[in-house]
This record gives C-alpha cells, structure tokens and sequence, in this order.
C-alpha cells in the first residue's frame, strides 16, 4: 500500500476509534496531534486538513462513514507491520481517554476482523492489549451481526471542527491531568 494513503487509512483508523463511542474527547484529540507533531505517526499529510475532512464526512452521515472505513480497511493491502501500527494507534486511541466503553471494544473487535495479523505478534510487543484480543465466538455471520449491531445502538453526533477547538483548551486540560 503506498506510505500516503496507508498514513491517511491510519488518521482515520485512529479518528474512527475516537468517534465510535459518539463523543470525541479532547484528551483522545490531544494524543492523536501529539503522535503527529511527536512521533510523525501519520507521515507528511496536512493534519488539520485531514482531521476537518473527516469530520466534515462523519458529521454528513457517521453510519456510511464509518461502514466505508471497514470497507477500505477490508480492501487494503497492508503488511504486518503496517497491520501492527493500525491496532496499536486503534488501542492507544481508544485508552486516551481514560475509559474504555463497551462501543469501543465491539469496534475494535470488527477493526480486529479485518486484519490478517496473528494476535502472537501484537501481544509479543504489547502483551497489556490481550483483553482487546480476547476472541469470540466468530463466524461470518457474527462478524455481520457484531457490525450491524454496532450500528444499530451508535449514535453519529456532529462533531466541532478540529481546527476550531482552542489551543488553551489542551494546555489546561494537560496543566490539570498533571497535578
């Protein structure tokens, strides 16, 4: 997959997971522009850009949104490395912000379903995300109805625009985590 689109498919697993729940926490936005700015997680795209867009396209319609990312995540051709960053910037996503919702879990679970990774890398370099791999009982028509269930009990709320959450908001919010 070429290192563009792959680092655009990852913002957006990362921007899925923070959504999926039907809130967007600023604590879960703070870790995602610090894995830019810091680790360059997502490569040399126009991060506000991206983050505006996507959340343009998940304020239109969040359910077709986030179906078509499993799509893409289905129809990509991705290596296991590029499968092992995807989980861990999905589960780091989801621990920002300090609660771990059922929602989320079941997300993951269909995140999960897409990959081809065995779970024995991810717990080799992160044996803390073995509940997060714990397995159900899993057939195709599971898998459908785990998603579909996803769908039916989320609910897509309209998010603010990245760009337009002030700055001063993180470093209070950072000032207060710290004390």
């Amino acid at each position: 997959m070429e290192t563009i689109n792959f680092d655009k498919l990852l913002l957006k697993t990362a921007f899925s997971c923070m959504a999926c729940d039907g809130d967007i926490d600023k604590r879960e936005v703070k870790l995602i522009k610090k894995l830019h700015k810091e680790k360059k997680t997502f490569g040399d795209i126009d991060f506000n850009t991206e983050m505006d867009n996507l959340l343009i396209a998940i304020n239109k319609d969040g359910h077709q949104f986030l179906k078509d990312y499993f799509n893409e995540l289905t129809s990509s051709n991705l290596t296991e490395a590029n499968e092992l960053k995807l989980v861990e910037v999905a589960i780091d996503t989801i621990k920002a912000d300090d609660k771990v919702e059922y929602s989320e879990i079941k997300f993951f679970k269909v995140i999960r379903s897409k990959l081809k990774i065995a779970n024995q890398p991810i717990l080799d370099k992160h044996p803390d995300f073995e509940d997060y791999l714990e397995q159900d009982i899993i057939s195709d028509s599971y898998l459908s109805r785990l998603q579909e269930d996803f769908f039916d009990t989320h609910i897509s709320n309209e998010f603010e625009l990245i760009s337009e959450i002030d700055s001063d908001t993180f470093d209070s919010l950072k000032e207060s985590n710290e004390e």
